[in-house]
């Protein structure tokens, strides 16, 4: 289970750091940078421990759900439209998922994982 975090964000940047088992950690760290390379966010691995801390949506409160289907629509090589077209949905439904003014479902959210080859969940 991981633990919780501390605070560091400065006028530039925010570390962000959770604490696993060390079994796990290889495969937090690969998630983890997967999933903020969908998001578009560059990042880079601490060289030591001694920072504070802060939740991931604490450091990057603007990595929504809308910023992941955008990354990931963009990662397929797909339009808004296109997306709509392939999951059955209008177009301007996309631009108001990516844009927070529209809440992903769960029934939306595996729809648009199976089109852009994710799990569901990172809709939710």
């Amino acid at each position: 289970m991981p633990e919780h975090t501390r605070e560091s964000i400065t006028t530039e940047f925010a570390d962000v750091c959770i604490r696993v088992s060390a079994t796990e950690a290889a495969r937090v760290k690969l998630a983890f940078s997967q999933f903020l390379d969908l998001a578009g966010v560059e990042y880079r691995i601490p060289k030591n421990d001694n920072d504070d801390l802060v939740t991931w949506e604490e450091a990057f409160p603007e990595l929504g759900t809308g910023s992941v289907l955008q990354g990931a629509r963009d990662r397929e090589g797909l339009t808004q439209a296109e997306l709509a077209e392939k999951i059955g949905a209008k177009p301007h439904h996309i631009s108001e998922m990516e844009n927070g003014k529209r809440a992903i479902g769960k029934s939306m959210a595996k729809r648009l994982a199976q089109v852009l080859n994710t799990g569901y969940k990172v809709f939710l």
